[in-house]
This record gives C-alpha cells, sequence and structure tokens, in this order.
C-alpha cells in the first residue's frame, strides 16, 4: 500500500462516510461485498459528476455487519445495509425497525424511507442474482435522491 493511501486509512474522517454494510457472513463476504463496491463505485461517480454543488464531502465506505453494530460513531451516518437477514445481522435489524416503506416483490426488497429523511436503506434478494438485480434498481430508480439527501443533510450539534 502507498504511503499516501496508508495515511487515507489511518485518518478515516467518518463525518462524511456513507456506509455500505455488509454481513460477516462468508457468503456476504463473497457475494454482497462485490456488490457494495460496485455500488460504491456508482456513488463515486455521483459525487464527481456533482462536485461543484455539494457543500460537503460524501465518502462511501463498505465495512461489515459486525464493524458497523460494534461502533456507536458509525450508527449515526447514513447507511445501506446490503444482503439478506440470514447473512447481514443489520439487515436482520433493519427488517424490524425501518419504517415499511418497501419497495419491490416476493423475490426482493428495497426499504426505504421515500422522503429520504431517515437515511437508513436495506438492500436484498431472496438470492444473489435477486440482489443483484435489487441493488440495480436502487441505483437506476433511488440512488441520485438518495445522494441529494445525503448532501443536504443537516448534521446535529457536535457530530
Amino acid at each position: 500500500m502507498s504511503p499516501e493511501r496508508q495515511a487515507q486509512v489511518r485518518d478515516v474522517d467518518v463525518s462524511h462516510a456513507v456506509l455500505i454494510v455488509v454481513g460477516a457472513h462468508l457468503r456476504a463476504e463473497m457475494a454482497d461485498r462485490p456488490l457494495a463496491y460496485a455500488l460504491g463505485k456508482q456513488m463515486r461517480q455521483w459525487v464527481t459528476q456533482h462536485e461543484t454543488s455539494l457543500r460537503g464531502a460524501i465518502e462511501p465506505i463498505v465495512c461489515s455487519d459486525i464493524w458497523y453494530v460494534n461502533q456507536q460513531m458509525l450508527q449515526s451516518r447514513p447507511t445501506i445495509s446490503l444482503g439478506g437477514p440470514g447473512v447481514n445481522a443489520l439487515t436482520a435489524y433493519f427488517v424490524q425497525k425501518l419504517d415499511p416503506n418497501v419497495i419491490g416483490n416476493e423475490q426482493m426488497i428495497i426499504q426505504l424511507d421515500p422522503e429520504f429523511v431517515d437515511l437508513r436503506v436495506c438492500i436484498w434478494g431472496m438470492n444473489h442474482a435477486w440482489t443483484e438485480k435489487a441493488v440495480g434498481l436502487f441505483i437506476e430508480h433511488y440512488l441520485d435522491r438518495y445522494l441529494r439527501a445525503v448532501a443536504t443533510q443537516v448534521e446535529p450539534d457536535g457530530v
């Protein structure tokens, strides 16, 4: 790893993070983590296209559900949980806690606040192919509005 990259990793500023959380399960690591990186790449492309109009940074960061659940400072950040409740503990939690605004069918779920006041999103399918389709649907129909909401969010004092 280059010295510049080491410095970036060492000095991660989560105040600009949009977390993409995958399960720490082997199936999630093999299937969902690559989807999370692809989603992060799409997010970075959006940021590049809109950087002149953004008032702050947006940094997509992929992490595991275990890391997210055990780091309270991350839990206030905009978060996309990717992968089903059988392999992602955060998805299992979000399915129960998020408002029941669900887009999808019996094969795939995108759970989100359509007004994007709550910046937590849950995306998963009944199998890997359906999870891929759900991620594609989110990118195509919701990513722009989601990132616009992230870019205009008002941070509470002291965060």
